[in-house]
């Protein structure tokens, strides 16, 4: 495929005009318009939607346009190494990463690794709702729990587990939850996600039964962003349901401390999930073993 018809789709895809992508390129609107034409045919697909207001990608467009960027980018790289002699390490690397995780852990391995390898970018979501990493065009993502997709590779980073925590204070106040069940009537803070509040707390029964039970919490204070929840937990105004890797500074300095060990113990462990046969530039690759290395140094 022509590289100038390439940098022509992605250029209508971004400014949503074939106008404008045309005379970025150098070219009569006409003519963006028939080379457009030209690649969907070539294609046999349909990459935009075209209408009298406005111009957007089909689903098949931004598949497209995933793949031709990594085309594009791995272009650009190749021609860096010939002109240097040697595989670079340069480039943007697109992570996603839960909110608290990515800002108190993950952010100054990055930095680390940005000092040995200064021509690396990064373009750092951090949400705790999961990422699509197709359609957001994620080269690299930290997710914790069980993962269903197959279409990606999941390793395992840092073993985990989901704990109730609070302030000491709090659990001075408060009494402390004694069973699992007491947790419904005292305050707590919740993570709001895609699919809603997280009001239901798993634990285990630690009995001979060993059964899979959970509380609803009522008492409830609310984000969508775990580090607040995490920051909110150590002023005592709530307990939490966090990761046990989020919050081993705060458990370590007794900013928090934990409740109801014995119930909740079902493991979550930290994965890195990344693209399956797919060609990892070395900026990928290496931030990957990086981060292998460094998340075991953590154990």
């Amino acid at each position: 495929m022509d590289s100038h018809l390439i940098r022509l789709f992605l250029d209508a895809a971004q400014l949503g005009s074939f106008s404008a992508a045309g005379r970025k390129q150098g070219m009569s609107p006409a003519a963006a318009s028939a080379s457009i034409q030209r690649l969907e045919a070539s294609l046999q697909v349909k990459l935009f939607e075209r209408t009298t207001r406005q111009l957007r990608l089909t689903e098949e467009g931004i598949l497209y346009r995933h793949f031709s960027e990594q085309a594009m980018a791995l272009m650009a790289e190749a021609e860096s190494s010939l002109h240097s002699g040697t595989a670079s390490v340069r480039g943007m690397v697109k992570i996603s990463a839960p909110s608290d995780l990515g800002r108190n852990v993950l952010m100054p391995m990055l930095d680390a690794f940005r000092a040995q390898y200064p021509e690396v970018q990064y373009a750092l979501t951090l949400s705790d709702n999961t990422s699509n990493m197709v359609q957001d065009d994620i080269d690299l993502a930290l997710r914790y729990g069980q993962l269903a997709d197959s279409e990606m590779v999941a390793r395992v980073l840092a073993p985990s587990r989901r704990v109730v925590c609070a302030a000491p204070s709090l659990i001075a106040q408060t009494g402390g939850p004694v069973l699992p069940e007491d947790l419904a009537d005292l305050p707590t803070l919740v993570l709001v996600t895609a699919l809603g509040p997280m009001q239901d707390w798993r634990y285990c029964s630690n009995d001979d039964a060993d059964e899979r039970l959970s509380v609803r919490v009522r008492r409830t204070q609310q984000s969508n962003d775990g580090e607040i929840i995490r920051k909110w937990a150590i002023a005592g105004q709530g307990y939490a349901y966090k990761s046990i890797l989020d919050i081993s500074d705060d458990l370590r300095c007794g900013r928090l401390a934990t409740v109801l060990d014995e119930y909740f113990t079902d493991s979550a462990p930290l994965n890195i999930l990344y693209h399956r046969n797919r060609y990892q530039p070395p900026r990928i690759a290496l931030l990957i073993a990086f981060l292998m290395q460094r998340f075991a140094d953590l154990a």
